[in-house]
């Protein structure tokens, strides 16, 4: 029986970290040689660690500022990155 695998950190992990961790896990996962209750295991930690990507990636956009022109090219001011269109 492996040891059960601890999620508590994920929330504090910066993206390169927790990204680094989640390639790992698919890799692991996608060899399909983990035995069952140890991909559960990692599965449950991919999935926290998915979650906190998309948090720090959602701030990071709302973080992030587009530059406005005015009609003849020249910067007119910022204003926030509309990442929808």
């Amino acid at each position: 029986m492996s040891e059960a695998i601890s999620n508590d950190d994920v929330a504090a992990l910066p993206f390169e970290a927790a990204l680094k961790q989640l390639e790992d896990i698919v890799a692991r996962l996608e060899r399909g040689d983990v035995p069952l209750e140890e991909s559960i295991a990692i599965y449950t930690r991919g999935e926290a660690l998915k979650a906190r990507c998309d948090a720090l990636l959602k701030q990071a956009e709302a973080r992030i500022e587009k530059i406005t022109l005015s009609g003849d090219g020249k910067p007119t001011g910022t204003a926030p990155l509309d990442v929808d269109r």
